[in-house]
């Protein structure tokens, strides 16, 4: 059991629900039937291996508590926002009637309030639905002081504060185990590493998005972190770095594909966004094959959503003014039954690969 994560914990417990009903339809179909003491000791065993997962984890044993998690984080989720909501309105209401010394006293305390919330019900909430909707009004509200401390102390803002937001941010997703909080963290702390690579090239932090291809180093290196980082008790956490990692690099690479005045590169802009047309479809290519080999869903789902995406605009630009419209769509239609056609391949030649029946 020390070995074994909470998704390896739910597999399991998914694989025990499937492995019933198909021995249950082949004792139908008369092709098995388990005696009396098989029958005891399989059921037995699997009880016992579930309530060991359940004192550990928090997972679903059939579909009908599968469904009810999803609306429990539901509801967390959107009662997070809510209270996150309820904060800042209640800051906007009666912030004008505090003096700065109260101010600054109130910031404080919310933040170290908030954050001792968080971990307190972290320990008694064994679900984890209360701490991680602690943990995002904690995290709401540290954003939120920190923007209100350099209005008190006339700080100008600068993109240092992403970086107390991301460690803040990445301290409530391992403390909480919450892959929400965890974009938040990783999010925050790929815009400090792009606007001080903006800073070096000469662009300002909130002209970042005049230099996008300060986005991709930090892309790459959050996509590297699911490599180095040992995450196997941390639900999700290495599918949030990758999907992270990709969007940095693969965004910037399509907006320069049409916008080339934007890269630091010393070509003509009609020369880059030829090149990163070309990198933009030998990414996704490359992508979704690492996907498959690696078994990544997300990975392989962005990639393919990309590519779709990528072409079509690229068939607009390159064909909308010179065919008429319905031969366009029909080229379109016919590059989409191609794309069907080598993913089908694709998923074929990969289930049998794996052991596909």
């Amino acid at each position: 059991m020390a070995t074994v994560s909470r998704s390896d914990a739910q597999k399991r417990a998914d694989e025990i629900g499937i492995f019933n009903r198909e021995l249950g339809r082949l004792e139908g179909e008369g092709v098995l039937h388990l005696s009396d003491q098989q029958r005891s000791n399989l059921h037995r065993y699997q009880e016992q291996l579930l309530n060991r997962y359940l004192e550990a984890f928090d997972i679903d044993r059939d579909r009908q508590t599968r469904q009810l998690s999803l609306g429990m984080r539901i509801a967390s989720l959107l009662g997070a926002l809510a209270l996150a909501a309820s904060v800042f309105f209640l800051f906007q209401q009666f912030w004008a009637d505090f003096t700065p010394t109260t101010q600054v006293v109130v910031l404080v305390a919310t933040s170290l309030a908030t954050c001792c919330l968080t971990f307190v019900l972290q320990r008694l909430d064994g679900t984890g639905y209360f701490s991680k909707l602690a943990a995002l009004v904690a995290f709401t509200s540290f954003v939120l002081n920190l923007v209100l401390l350099g209005d008190i102390f006339n700080i100008e803002p600068s993109a240092e504060a992403f970086l107390p937001w991301a460690a803040y941010g990445l301290l409530l997703a391992y403390g909480c185990n919450s892959r929400l909080l965890l974009i938040l963290g990783v999010g925050c702390a790929g815009i400090f590493a792009a606007s001080w690579l903006a800073t070096l090239g000469g662009v300002a932090w909130d002209d970042l998005a005049e230099l996008p291809e300060s986005f991709m180093l930090p892309g790459v290196v959050i996509f590297a972190l699911s490599f180095v980082l040992r995450q196997r008790q941390f639900d999700g956490f290495a599918e949030v770095y990758r999907a992270i990692g990709m969007l940095g690099v693969l965004i910037p690479v399509l907006c320069l594909s049409y916008w080339g005045q934007g890269s630091v590169l010393p070509l003509s802009a009609d020369t880059v966004e030829v090149l990163y047309q070309f990198i933009g479809f030998a990414l996704a290519v490359v992508l979704i094959y690492l996907g498959i080999r690696r078994d990544w869903p997300e990975v392989i789902n962005l990639s393919v959503g990309y590519f779709v995406l990528f072409l079509f605009m690229k068939m607009v630009d390159w064909f909308w003014d010179y065919l008429p419209s319905y031969l366009f769509f029909l080229m379109v239609g016919a590059f989409a039954v191609a794309v069907l056609l080598v993913l089908r391949r694709l998923r074929y030649r990969n289930g049998f690969r794996n052991g596909g029946v």
